[in-house]
């Protein structure tokens, strides 16, 4: 990378500023994830090295301006990870994970100088991440729900409150409602140990797989689907939803069919 944004170099890398490539930091987890879900580890292992090179990338920018280097980066995280491992590096002790984890929480507020531990958020985060995130951190400190009843007691509660607001009229508390439904329904995700951002993105690749067979299904009839029937659309889902009907086999409708083949020979 400094061969390449030197003297006699590539044009391109020397035109780069950290803002310019800013998006490929996105781009390259999301393709990172991809290939990790996939399953394909020589995709993955290919992807890790082009999130890696975004990072080297902007290092050598940085180190261009003398600012700071690729090994200052690497230290950095280093003496982190030091830091907020006192139970390996250090002295204290932590019986078990729950326990590292709130450990963790207050050596990073303290190492911040926050008063809060949700004060500093990343603010270009997904909301649903951010809301996974805010939610682990607050139960890392013991503010969360006893079992998933009550996590569940609370989706429901939002589901009143949201039919409510609609019911009221009032569109500002109806967005407020929905948007305390969709935090509640993350919150559920989370306590059963899973990832919303990662549950809604498999159910929109099967609706979208789903519908794609409507659609197959409405071009086979020779028609389009902007002028068919949300009738016809509807039994169209149901029907790739379910799959094909498995017609039963009885015992006397074999009976039958042995007695044709016996008279056609």
């Amino acid at each position: 990378m400094a061969r390449l944004r030197g003297p006699g170099g590539c044009p391109w890398d020397r035109e780069q500023t950290h803002q310019s490539i800013r998006h490929n930091l996105i781009e390259e987890c999301y393709e990172t994830i991809e290939a990790l879900d996939s399953g394909k580890m020589d995709d993955f292992r290919d992807e890790l090295g082009d999130l890696l090179l975004q990072v080297v990338f902007h290092a050598q920018m940085a180190q261009d301006a003398g600012t700071f280097k690729f090994d200052d980066v690497a230290k950095s995280i280093s003496d982190k990870l030091v830091r907020r491992h006192p139970h390996v590096f250090g002295g204290k002790t932590a019986k078990d994970s729950v326990e590292v984890l709130k450990q963790w929480e207050a050596i990073k507020k303290e190492e911040k100088q926050s008063s809060s531990i949700v004060a500093e958020l990343p603010k270009h985060l997904p909301a649903l991440l951010k809301a996974d995130k805010v939610q682990r951190k607050v139960a890392r400190v013991g503010f969360d729900w006893k079992n998933v009843d009550g996590v569940l007691a609370k989706v429901e509660e939002e589901v009143r409150e949201v039919k409510h607001a609609l019911a009221s009229g009032s569109r500002e508390q109806f967005e407020e409602e929905l948007g305390d439904l969709l935090f509640a329904a993350v919150n559920l995700a989370r306590f059963e140990g899973l990832q919303a951002e990662e549950l809604l993105n498999r159910t929109i690749r099967k609706f979208v797989g789903r519908f794609q067979k409507v659609e197959q299904e409405i071009h086979r009839r020779g028609k389009r689907v902007e002028d068919s029937t949300l009738a016809e659309l509807d039994a169209i889902w149901e029907s790739t939803k379910h799959g094909p009907k498995k017609r039963r086999k009885t015992a006397g409708a074999k009976q039958r069919r042995r007695k044709a083949r016996t008279r056609r020979l």
